[in-house]
Order: structure tokens, then sequence, then C-alpha cells
């Protein structure tokens, strides 16, 4: 069986991407339209961290990219986990630096993964991630 967005159920599910990149957003739409997740998208940095600092703290999973205006990305999971979250963090990016893994690494990110990202992959994170969660809640 392969993997794709129909095997998982993401109803309910709140996934931020922070993103500057237009194709890359139209992307992760595309391939997240049908999930039922709910989607919010962050065009800098700045705009994520002041959704932080509000107080909205409602989401399961992060898609960060590391290259985005005003405040990069790093420094947004670094701020994140500063606010005590523990939302999961997968940084996208083509920034293909050692240092930058490292540092996305340290500053708390769970995933550090280069572009281009295929629909599997992806697929594959979001069951990672988003399932795990639910099945540890739901063993309560």
């Amino acid at each position: 069986m392969t993997l794709n967005i129909s095997n998982l159920e993401l109803t309910g599910k709140n996934i931020i991407i922070v993103e500057d990149d237009l194709p890359s957003i139209s992307y992760y739409e595309t391939l997240l339209k049908n999930s039922g997740a709910d989607l919010m998208i962050f065009h800098t940095g700045k705009e994520f961290v002041d959704y932080l600092i509000a107080g909205n703290k409602t989401m399961d999973l992060v898609l960060m990219d590391f290259l985005i205006p005003l405040i990069n990305g790093i420094e947004c999971i670094r701020i994140l986990r500063k606010n005590g979250i523990n939302t999961p963090v997968i940084m996208i990016t083509a920034y293909s630096s050692e240092q930058a893994k490292t540092e996305a690494y340290i500053a708390g990110c769970n995933e550090y993964v280069l572009k281009p990202i295929y629909p599997e992959k992806i697929f594959s994170l979001l069951e990672k991630y988003l399932k795990k969660r639910a099945s540890i809640i739901n063993s309560f």
C-alpha cells in the first residue's frame, strides 16, 4: 500500500505553514487540501511570532522554511520553544548547509528536509507526527 493523503484523516488538526515562496505555498495547499486539516499560512517569520505572542498556540504541526523575511526560521523555532510549545516543527528548505542544519536541530526542530520535497515524504512526515500524537492522546 502506498501512502497518500487519503490514508491520513487529519480533520481537526491545525497545520501552520511559514513560507514566503508562493509556488511552495501553493504546492503545500494542493497536497493538503483534501486532508481535512486546517491550514494557516504565514509569509514572514514576524507574522508567525506575532501569532505566538498573541497567545494563539493551537497548532499540531509547523512546516517552516529557513530563509523567510524579517525573522528567519531558526529564530522562529527558538521563540516557539522558549514559549514552552512542543509542537513538532519540520524545517523544509533549499539551504543545505550543515551548520544551518545543526543550528535548526539545536533550536528545536524535529526534522530538517531539503527541497524539493516530494509528496510521499510529506505524507510520511504527516503520518509520523500527526498520527502518533493522535494515538497518544487517544490512549488516555
